[in-house]
């Protein structure tokens, strides 16, 4: 059977888009086939693979050792090329998974770096001013991009968890809010959102019912994607939460990502003595996930690792 080497290749990564991976994902997969491509014009082998055998393996293995300091890099790029051939299974072009033979170091987790907690209410401030500041589309995007800030430093919930919000997804409590975080191979689950997010989230739903539900845009997702002069669809990608950070660490010369902040959180809850099973949970992680990386930063500099639930009068 002939078969192009780029046109599988491309074939894999649209379906990682179709099974929602994000963007980034989808990126950075792009970027570890291609340094597999790189070996195989390097070995003068061309883009072909008919075959691939153990000797090759072991020769990419020393490649990859060679190439990065870091074993994180090389376990990246290993177990890319690893479902890749997976997907040559599906499509019987290979017998067996030869990568599946490649050993790798165990994963070193990185030292959690949390945006500084006066960052964190610096990025409050602003997103509150500019909603303030602002009227019409402009603002309901910046009340928008506030609720976002909310459910990372509020919640802990990640990109890919943010982006597949509908607008039932907050949930009325008795004492405020909920927000209801499903997967498609996990139980549902619900985490309480500070107070802090009651008043912006109203403030939020009166804008939404004025520009998605009166103008009956058929959007059911609780965040949309827009330019400056109308709302272009319902659900806002994580690229497009990470175009929103992007966007806030050029004017404030902060450095704020989503992860970071979500870092920030998990040391908040931390400070808080909330029990580590709760926080897994929240985190939406194996019970098995550990933070003692966290608890031992915390430990070695207690004062730099101080945060809080956000008050109202912050702002």
């Amino acid at each position: 059977m002939k078969w192009n080497l780029i046109e599988k290749q491309t074939e894999f990564l649209d379906l990682l888009k179709l099974q929602g991976k994000s963007f980034n994902t989808i990126k950075n997969y792009k970027a570890d086939l291609n340094c597999f491509n790189a070996f195989l014009v390097d070995k003068q082998q061309g883009l072909k693979l008919n075959q691939f055998t153990t000797a090759q393996v072991q020769e990419y293995a020393q490649f990859l050792n060679k190439k990065y300091d870091s074993s994180n890099s090389v376990r990246r790029r290993v177990q890319a090329l690893r479902l890749f051939f997976d997907f040559l299974l599906t499509e019987n072009i290979f017998n067996e998974n030869p990568i599946k033979k490649m050993a790798v170091s165990p994963k070193i987790l990185d030292v959690p770096r949390p945006l500084p907690y006066s960052d964190v209410l610096k990025v409050y401030k602003c997103l509150k001013e500019r909603v303030k500041g602002h009227t019409g589309l402009i603002q309901f995007v910046h009340s928008r991009n506030l609720i976002i800030f909310h459910l990372i430093y509020g919640a802990g919930l990640k990109v890919s968890d943010i982006s597949s919000l509908d607008y039932s997804s907050i949930l009325k409590s008795k004492n405020g809010y909920r927000v209801l975080v499903e997967h498609p191979k996990r139980d549902p689950y619900s985490i309480t959102i500070p107070e802090a997010f009651n008043n912006d989230y109203s403030f939020y739903v009166e804008l939404y019912e004025k520009f998605i539900l009166e103008e009956s845009l058929g959007i059911h997702q609780l965040f949309f994607n827009a330019n400056p002069y109308k709302i272009l669809s319902g659900g806002l990608s994580p690229r497009g939460i990470e175009l929103f950070f992007e966007e806030i660490r050029r004017e404030l010369k902060v450095e704020i990502t989503a992860k970071s902040l979500r870092q920030a959180c998990i040391f908040k809850w931390i400070n808080l003595n909330h029990p580590h099973s709760s926080i897994k949970e929240w985190l939406g992680v194996a019970p098995s996930y550990s933070l003692e990386l966290y608890t031992e930063e915390l430990k070695k500099s207690p004062t730099d690792y101080v945060y809080a639930e956000i008050e109202q009068d912050e702002a």
